[in-house]
């Protein structure tokens, strides 16, 4: 037969019909979910289960769960959101298909089962109920009526009890799979953000769900097991919280049922674990891909020899004082250069000449700085021009030839300061106040939330 069919009992549903074409009704088709023995112990464990609740929610011979053919497939006609719903939300009604099954919940008595218990009765009783006695005795009225026997009673009694007591059960496990989708709604669950783009933004920063889930599933191989009651999930999503608005660990202690000193360890923990995997990701882009991703109203200004725009960022330490940093971003908004941290006291012109950043640079590039960036000489610039939109005495402060040219630096001021501010606007915890002591000797606490802001910045959209 062309196409899939559902494998469930009584489901009509394909997509192709007899003559071999492709229906257009929308059906989708999802396959057994997989056992992942080696994505870690809470992953393994869950998907072990995920996997056995839909061998047992399909109920098809046949199926098992080491034997299960790849033609195997279930509509979505069996979900709520027509879809599976992520395999560790174990309390999303989707997580196992609960729709249209073919059988009610509640577990029946079998036919042979049935026959056997039939057996142990007399043979009178046996016969009224396999209806082998239904027939009248000869010389009997048809519209005489026979009292039924106790024994017959009794067995229509309890057939009737057995039916009610199946759609009270089937009522119940449905309202418990409400109230279980509903608590997961106000609690910092895997299932918290549910479908909804504006919390996964409000909270984490990052664009939609589908970027958060792709971020997410890009760490999961190589997150470490914890000895914590959080899942994977959670511990992300309350690190994402706490550099995206600063939260107290007390205030995330109570969203996430867990102590104050659980969270900063688990922060903590986190925040080395993200560095270790995303401070490889600023990288500075090849001229080919720098000039795809130049924005309209640059390219019309200067053509196609802006390279980066820097400007430094500022952060307070607890021990009253900042540490500075200088990035690099392109002029799309992507950063692709941060260097290490520097005494509050450096001068601008200091760091940019002893970062490296100078290195990426080649003759003829023009570098836009942000707005009160310190850079008044430009000898040793490997013949790069610095241009600021900071404007002092109707003059630009940096290689203001002509009035014109200061008029398209100001139009771009708006653009290069959106560029420059959109990491500390987007992780309130750059505008607090971060312990800065040592880690190791290759960077300190400070420098690896900085790494990791920026490192995410760049998987929202870049900037327009």
């Amino acid at each position: 037969m062309v196409g899939v069919c559902c494998c469930v009992r009584n489901c009509p549903s394909r997509s192709h019909d007899n003559a071999g074409m492709k229906l257009g009704n929308g059906i989708r088709f999802f396959g057994f979910p997989r056992w992942k023995q080696h994505e870690g112990p809470k992953v393994g464990e869950v998907t072990r289960r995920r996997r056995g609740a839909w061998v047992s929610a399909v109920r098809r011979k046949g199926v098992t769960f080491n034997e299960i053919a790849p033609s195997m497939k279930v509509c979505s006609l069996h979900f709520h959101s027509r879809q599976p719903a992520y395999e560790m939300l174990e309390s999303d009604p989707d997580w196992v298909p609960s729709l249209n099954l073919g059988y009610n919940d509640s577990t029946r008595q079998s036919k042979p089962k049935q026959l056997s218990q039939n057996s142990n009765l007399p043979a009178e009783e046996r016969g009224l109920l396999d209806g082998s006695s239904n027939q009248p005795e000869e010389g009997a009225h048809e519209d005489e009526q026979v009292a039924p026997s106790p024994s017959q009673e009794e067995a229509r009694t309890g057939c009737y009890l057995c039916t009610v007591m199946g759609k009270e059960v089937s009522r119940l496990m449905e309202e418990n799979r409400e109230l279980r989708h509903q608590l997961s709604q106000y609690r910092m669950s895997d299932g918290y953000f549910g479908k909804d783009d504006d919390k996964v933004r409000y909270y984490t920063g990052l664009p939609n769900l589908e970027t958060f889930m792709a971020f997410f599933h890009f760490l999961l191989p190589h997150m470490p097991e914890q000895k914590t009651i959080l899942t994977p999930f959670q511990m992300l999503t309350l690190t994402l919280m706490r550099l995206r608005l600063a939260l107290p660990a007390q205030h995330i202690a109570y969203l996430f049922y867990i102590s104050p000193s659980e969270v900063c360890k688990t922060y903590n923990d986190m925040v080395l674990f993200l560095y270790t995997n995303l401070r490889q990701s600023l990288v500075w882009p090849d001229r080919h891909t720098l000039h795809k991703m130049m924005p309209e109203q640059i390219f019309m200004t200067f053509g196609r020899t802006v390279a980066v725009i820097v400007d430094s960022l500022e952060v307070a330490t607890d021990q009253n004082q900042t540490r500075k940093y200088l990035m690099g971003m392109t002029p799309g908004g992507l950063i692709c250069f941060l260097s290490k941290g520097w005494p509050g006291s450096t001068s601008d012109k200091h760091i940019i000449y002893n970062s490296g950043l100078l290195e990426n640079l080649l003759p003829g590039d023009i570098v836009l700085a942000g707005r009160g960036f310190d850079l008044q000489e430009r000898d040793g610039m490997l013949c790069a021009e610095v241009k600021s939109p900071d404007l002092k005495h109707g003059v630009c402060q940096l290689d203001a030839k002509d009035v014109e040219e200061t008029r398209k630096l100001a139009h771009l001021q708006v653009h290069i300061e959106r560029v420059v501010g959109s990491v500390s606007r987007n992780y309130k915890m750059l505008t607090g106040t971060i312990p800065n002591q040592m880690m190791s000797q290759e960077a300190t606490f400070l420098d690896r939330v900085v790494i990791v802001c920026c490192a995410l910045m760049n998987r929202c959209t870049a900037v327009d």
